[in-house]
């Protein structure tokens, strides 16, 4: 079986923009150059905790449900799913509530297919993907792991995946081992040229 291991947030889902969405109903303007600033906290000038206990409110929230694809996201993994026959195991830090789990895999299946994911391995909020990881990699070796963290990506790579590193402002001058993509047309791209050879 072909499988693609993917983060959610920032690689198939556009949290950011939904984060942001529902600041703004809560009266918070972010900084003006917050595409450029990794952490909560920074975007909205909080200290780090405040950053994540709003954070974990949203993340636990029924927002979950409704996220957007990020990019084109939806197209691409789509089409890898159903004309390339890849399938694809979520791996995502996002909160240990069991209703905002179920809601996240609700919107994965309604923006991306009922059978397109295989496994959903949905971690707390902010949990480190080590162990996971270091499982799944055994599992599925070799496989191509999709993430923006540059420290999970390069940890997956660690254990003998292939990174493939989603860029955002906060990520986009890296030049590490990993590779950097712009959208999921680029991931299609490597990936199904490299599966042909």
């Amino acid at each position: 079986m072909k499988t693609i291991l993917i983060d959610c947030d920032g690689v198939c889902l556009d949290w950011e923009e939904a984060f942001l969405v529902w600041m703004q109903h809560k009266g918070y303007t972010p900084a003006a150059d917050y595409k450029q600033r990794y952490s909560i906290d920074r975007w909205f000038d909080f200290d780090k905790a405040r950053g994540k206990t709003m954070v974990m409110e949203f993340n636990a929230s029924a927002a979950m449900g409704f996220l957007p694809p990020l990019r084109d996201a939806q197209h691409y993994i789509k089409k890898l799913a159903e004309k390339d026959q890849y399938k694809f195991v979520a791996v995502t830090s996002m909160s240990s509530d069991p209703f905002a789990q179920k809601l996240r895999i609700q919107n994965l299946k309604k923006l991306f297919g009922r059978e397109t994911f295989t496994e959903f391995h949905i971690l707390g909020c902010g949990d480190d993907k080590d162990d996971i990881l270091s499982e799944l990699s055994s599992k599925y070796k070799g496989a191509y792991w999709v993430e923006d963290k540059i420290k999970n990506a390069e940890v997956g790579m660690s254990f003998g995946l292939k990174p493939l590193l989603m860029e955002h402002g906060h990520n986009m001058d890296y030049n590490g081992p990993a590779t950097l993509v712009k959208d999921w047309e680029e991931i299609y791209s490597i990936i199904t040229e490299k599966w042909r050879k």
